[in-house]
């Protein structure tokens, strides 16, 4: 039995090959004794099989997934060009090339005017994210995320060898200091935190990140702070946790403010000790970052982004005055998600009957330890979203 993105509800059944058999066994594979006993705690992503199903579906109304829907600019697309053309196709330093590490390091300095903060450019965010808790948990560490999180955070700390510790952030999505102290054990190493959130559209405010920050300090524990969304908020400015505390670990990159999530440039800038030990392993992972999407780094880095952020905003304002009525819904404050309660059933269930109306949604579960809400991305054209949101008000009531 499986939901429906095809997760399995139950062992793994196998046909038997002999003819008088008139059931099924339970049997491993073959080859089971090959895979590592990590990877029994590693999911296929949820929102892969969303983007796998939208292409053997006829006309889907695809919401299910986190990927703008603006192309990247066309200076960046030059540069990239041009560094190809001009045979700048090698290996760069793992750091990253001077132009790009330099500009951004220039940024990174007059925000925050920390005597110890390099910037080191990685194959994505999510390169960043992997080398970072490869480079600070050990085995039995435990690493604190907020629930509900983005996928890859859980299945990263387990690949590193850790344990997540989910900090439950229901119903409003805000970060409760309280609860963020309680989880703290002798164990923990260190603490994600993602604003503007994926999948909540969440922003914490200044005040909650200060104090996340302090606390961090207070309990020597790393703060990495998630920032790929940060130029996506709508109501207020965005807020780092970096600016209170000098020892937090900042991630971010192009994927998502630059439309440039199939390129894979991303950059990390935090305490030196720590960025050159993720250097390190850069070297004998990544290599680097891509050559030529470097370059096309520096000339995004000058990339006016005010009409997409705009463009979000209004897209954001359709999603609370359609759905506002009908369902629970918090308000997002950036990125480009909303995460509204299923109004009946669990999300599993909802967002079933909503595949079976072309309409494509991720359910919560995929992102948390609940099933009660689902995710919506309204990073699509006008009319896309326009059909989904139609069918999410005729969802509202229960059809069973």
């Amino acid at each position: 039995m499986t939901d429906p993105f095809g997760n399995e509800q139950g062992p793994r059944l196998e046909c038997s090959d002999d003819p008088s058999s008139r059931g099924h066994r339970e049997t491993p594979d073959v080859n089971d004794a090959w895979i590592a006993d990590r990877m029994k705690h590693i999911d296929a992503s949820g929102i892969r099989k969303a983007f796998d199903m939208a292409k053997a579906m006829k006309d889907p109304i695809n919401l299910s997934i986190g990927l703008p829907d603006f192309d990247v600019a066309d200076p960046v697309k030059s540069a990239a060009i041009g560094a190809i053309e001009g045979g700048f196709n090698a290996y760069t330093q793992t750091q990253g090339i001077p132009e790009l590490r330099d500009k951004l390091q220039s940024a990174v300095d007059a925000e925050f005017r920390h005597a110890d903060r390099q910037v080191l450019i990685t194959s994505g965010t999510s390169g960043a994210l992997l080398l970072a808790l490869c480079c600070v948990v050990d085995p039995g560490d435990e690493v604190i995320i907020f629930d509900p999180y983005f996928v890859m955070y859980r299945h990263l700390v387990t690949l590193a060898g850790g344990t997540s510790v989910l900090v439950d952030t229901y119903p409003d999505f805000r970060i409760d200091l309280a609860k963020v102290a309680a989880a703290i054990t002798p164990k923990t190493k260190c603490l994600i935190v993602n604003s503007p959130t994926n999948p909540t559209g969440a922003v914490a405010s200044s005040d909650e990140m200060a104090a996340l920050a302090r606390l961090c300090r207070e309990r020597d524990i790393l703060l990495i702070s998630d920032e790929v969304y940060r130029a996506f908020c709508f109501d207020e400015p965005f807020a780092t946790p970096a600016t209170s505390n000098e020892d937090v670990l900042v991630v971010d990159g192009f994927s998502k403010s630059h439309g440039m999530t199939g390129w894979r440039l991303g950059y990390a800038h935090g305490p030196a000790r720590l960025i050159q030990e993720m250097a390190k392993l850069q070297q004998f992972s990544y290599v680097c970052a891509p050559s030529i999407v470097q370059k096309a780094g520096v000339v995004a880095l000058d990339q006016d982004l005010s009409a997409q952020v705009d463009a979000y905003k209004r897209k954001r304002d359709a999603v609370v005055a359609a759905l506002g009525d009908l369902y629970e819904i918090a308000r997002p404050g950036g990125a480009f998600y909303a995460f509204p309660r299923a109004p009946w059933g669990t999300a599993t269930e909802f967002v079933a009957e909503a595949i079976r109306r072309s309409l494509l949604i991720i359910p919560g579960n995929v992102f948390s330890r609940r099933d009660t809400h689902f995710r919506i991305s309204y990073a699509v054209d006008d009319n896309t979203l326009a059909r989904g949101l139609e069918v999410l008000k005729g969802l509202a009531r229960d059809p069973r």
